[in-house]
């Protein structure tokens, strides 16, 4: 039973990888109890703001505090968590070592997506407004940004390093804040590089296929699949 943050990370690091939880995961999530339904008399509680027992606030913390953790849109287009151990076998499976550049040119991502991480990758670090401003051509291009934000985490090129808030022209922060973001070679050491380039992708996705069979026999194979390619 997850009782803290603590306990969370320590099963994370056990089993590799895991949904965000907070409602019914597809595949497997650490945290198996939902938004609305935390165990009764547990510690455990959404949205408190209680850095050692909300759950919510764990996604920062991971980011603020360890090196071995990566959090994005990882599965299903929605939120989850890959340790370093299991991140070249997730990036081979759905990368398989190609580059976005190789990928934009043989049509495989859009031009709006390639702008998104170029604005990326050149600012070494940018919060999701920051982005919109950069990348955009026109307001249309910025409601679709948010997508190509996604697509681009679901496909292992960019993941999220934490979170900032706008500035004022005076240097002030304001507003809410938004999620920051850096290529998933500037976040990870270049080991984890190094032992995906060792992978093949049939490999590395029957490694993760076992892995998930081990977590939840009753997976269904159509619902892996997507699970670990994305």
């Amino acid at each position: 039973m997850i009782r803290n943050y603590g306990d969370f990370i320590s099963e994370l690091l056990n089993t590799g990888f895991s949904e965000m939880g907070g409602g019914n995961p597809v595949v497997f999530s650490v945290m198996r109890h939902g938004w609305g339904d935390a165990p009764s008399g547990g510690p455990i509680r959404w949205f408190t703001g209680d850095p050692d027992t909300d759950p919510w606030e764990w996604r920062m913390r991971v980011l603020k505090e360890r090196s071995d953790v990566a959090y994005a849109k990882l599965f299903f287009r929605k939120a989850g968590y890959v340790t370093e151990e299991w991140y070249p076998y997730f990036f081979t499976a759905r990368r398989q070592n190609r580059t976005l550049a190789e990928e934009y040119f043989n049509g495989n991502v859009s031009g709006l997506a390639k702008r998104v991480y170029d604005a990326i990758s050149a600012g070494g670090g940018s919060p999701a407004h920051d982005v919109k401003r950069i990348a955009a051509n026109s307001s249309e291009e910025r409601k679709r940004i948010d997508g190509a934000l996604i697509e681009l985490q679901m496909r292992m090129y960019i993941t999220i390093s934490g979170s900032r808030q706008k500035l004022t022209k005076t240097g002030e922060e304001y507003g809410w804040s938004s999620s920051v973001f850096v290529t998933v070679e500037n976040f990870f050491p270049g080991r984890v590089f190094e032992r995906a380039a060792r992978l093949n992708a049939a490999d590395a996705a029957e490694k993760i296929e076992r892995r998930v069979y081990e977590l939840d026999p009753s997976a269904e194979p159509k619902i892996v699949e997507k699970f670990i390619r994305g």
